[in-house]
């Protein structure tokens, strides 16, 4: 291991369409180049650009290993002395991440997940805020609204899978431009978050 600073948690967290993914990159690309050993980890359900590797919007990618739950992730990471590992989509490992990454920085491995902070109708979405109340470093990104270019800080559903189908649960929140859409808080029309339904609610 070639660790050299005290390890730490980073969390990076948005809507969809922020560049949280391509930001996760980045911080690998520089751990590497600093000769850290490092291992990307991905949900395997997660499988919108293909197995065995996490990749951005804009076309970035590295490798990763795909793995099923928390307990895998932790076997995964066990293996071998890493310095550094990243978990991107991390809020499909669920709440019980929040305790691995605490356990896993604890040990001395610096951790960095990128993940949704919001679900679709604009709910909290665990386990990134959980995750960023115990980071050292957070940064949390803005998308552009796809109505009106002003930072986004929520996503969307704008289709369904087929007539008459429910909303995905938000564990299973998975798709792209063709379900979904960057929305500021004016623009974003989904649950109490509607404008109108605002308005109603603090009528006296």
């Amino acid at each position: 291991m070639h660790t050299r600073n005290q390890a730490r948690l980073q969390v990076v967290a948005g809507p969809m369409f922020a560049g949280k993914s391509e930001e996760l990159l980045r911080r690998v690309r520089r751990a590497r180049i600093a000769g850290l050993d490092v291992e990307v980890y991905s949900h395997a359900l997660d499988d919108r650009r293909g197995d065995g590797q996490v990749s951005s919007h804009s076309g970035l990618s590295v490798p990763s290993r795909s793995v099923s739950d928390v307990d895998a992730l932790l076997a995964a990471v066990r293996e071998r002395p890493l310095d550094l590992i990243a978990v991107d989509e991390a809020q499909f490992f669920g709440p019980a991440l929040v305790a691995a990454v605490d356990a896993l920085v604890a040990d001395g491995l610096t951790v960095v997940v990128s993940g949704l902070c919001v679900t679709f109708d604009g709910r909290p979405f665990e386990p990134l805020p959980a995750l960023m109340a115990i980071a050292e470093d957070v940064l949390k990104l803005t998308a552009v609204c796809a109505v009106c270019g002003e930072d986004a800080a929520f996503h969307q559903r704008i289709s369904s899978t087929g007539a008459g189908d429910p909303l995905v649960p938000t564990h299973a929140q998975v798709g792209g431009i063709e379900s979904y859409q960057a929305r500021c808080r004016r623009h974003f029309t989904d649950g109490v978050r509607d404008p109108d339904t605002q308005k109603r609610m603090l009528r006296p």
